[in-house]
């Protein structure tokens, strides 16, 4: 290889499916590359006398088949492609040998120098594959090809890499997208892809606002709050809102605050989307019920103290007709309480939840603006609560915590805004 060593290697995709792939070695290395190989549909036989816990369940599942033994000469026989990577270096030696008589490309974990292919640094995003190699024969650096690939997938799946279809477009449609708690690095990478993708998004004042300042100039922004609703109610005109720009050949996102699913009236929008025929794509998000809990140091369950956690909606207090809320039932409860769009309503719920058993010294914490800039947590007992919060003037959005775990968390996370 020594006449090859100053050439860089000619890049090329190979098709493996159906072929036949053997991989010498079931260490570490053969963990890593395994999954791949199996996605890309190889006819894979491994070649080892042991295997790691992992490659051994790829076996089980009759991913592969596996030969426990040694290397022999003639087991790369009808082979398209070699992986070498045992800890045998003789067995390495005789298998790289055998490769090159045959004609098969082979892989060396333990001497690049003499492979005759290498192993790029690979990511996917969205039916692309990015495969990085070092074009500098003399100083190969696997660690910075995987540093390059990682930051071009990343920009690929968050949209900062602008990589405009040329031959297709999104399709028309609307998509259902959940922004996470409010910090805009917390809402999900496809989220974040289809925003960059939109031609109109309908945002509501609890999603990642500062996402909107990323979008490109082109892009329509509609403030959801600020749609005149005239003889609708104000989610029957979101829902026209929605209907009416993708019926108009649009790529329509709609960004939810937390999950678009969790208090979010997303499947209103979804079913009269449906009723109209348009497709409709739901993107979960980050709800807020348990990330800003926990970026405020506090977990809805912790071993030995709470074992399940329940979600309610406060925006209606416990003695509103229109409460479908089970306050008995929640008073019984040994876990945690998480109470979201209840700010102004949690006085009353303290009290009926006092008076249906639950103890006036259960801790409570009350974390506004969670995971922004501007959070902060206010910590009393569910017999000071309402006092409390009009008191240091608490404001939505809030999440509010009741239970034990609230005290759990005696060194607090570090504020986003420090």
């Amino acid at each position: 290889m020594a006449e090859h060593a100053d050439h860089p290697a000619y890049p090329v995709g190979l098709r493996l499916s159906g072929r036949r792939v053997v991989v010498v070695g079931g260490g570490q290395v053969a963990q890593r590359r395994l999954p791949a190989l199996i996605a890309a549909g190889a006819d894979i036989t491994l070649v080892s006398p042991s295997a790691t816990p992992s490659v051994e369940a790829m076996a089980d599942a009759g991913e592969i088949h596996w030969e426990r033994r040694r290397y022999e000469d003639g087991d790369l026989t009808d082979t398209w492609y070699a992986l070498i990577a045992s800890d045998d270096d003789a067995a390495n030696e005789a298998a790289s040998a055998e490769a090159e008589r045959t004609r098969t490309w082979c892989v060396r974990s333990d001497n690049a120098d003499v492979a005759t292919a290498w192993t790029p640094a690979t990511g996917r995003s969205e039916g692309v594959t990015v495969a990085v190699l070092s074009t500098d024969a003399q100083g190969r650096d696997p660690r910075h090809s995987a540093a390059v690939r990682d930051a071009i997938v990343e920009g690929l799946r968050d949209g900062t890499l602008a990589a405009p279809h040329h031959r297709t477009r999104p399709t028309p449609g609307v998509s259902l997208v959940g922004g996470g708690p409010g910090d805009p690095d917390l809402i999900t990478v496809r989220g974040r892809r289809l925003l960059a993708e939109a031609d109109v998004v309908i945002a509501d004042r609890l999603g990642p606002r500062d996402l909107l300042d990323e979008l490109p100039p082109h892009v329509e922004v509609i403030d959801a709050a600020k749609i005149p609703y005239g003889r609708f109610m104000a989610q029957e005109a979101i829902n026209q809102a929605l209907i009416e720009h993708a019926k108009a050949g649009k790529a329509v996102v709609r960004l939810k605050g937390g999950d678009p699913f969790v208090f979010g009236r997303g499947m209103e929008e979804a079913q009269a989307l449906a009723a109209e025929g348009i497709p409709c794509t739901v993107v979960p998000g980050i709800s807020s019920s348990i990330s800003v809990p926990g970026a405020a140091g506090i977990p809805v369950t912790h071993r030995g103290v709470a074992h399940e956690f329940t979600v309610v909606s406060g925006h209606v207090t416990p003695d509103d007709e229109r409460s479908l809320v089970d306050w008995a039932a929640l008073a019984q409860l040994r876990g945690t309480l998480v109470l979201l769009m209840a700010v102004d309503k949690i006085g009353a719920i303290a009290k009926a939840l006092i008076a249906h058993g639950k103890a006036p010294g259960t801790p409570v914490a009350l974390i506004q603006e969670g995971t922004t800039a501007a959070q902060r947590r206010v910590d009393a007992t569910l017999a000071t609560v309402g006092e409390r919060a009009a008191a240091e003037e608490v404001r939505p959005p809030a999440v509010i915590v009741i239970g034990d775990v609230v005290a759990v968390g005696t060194a607090t996370l570090p504020n986003p805004a420090e």
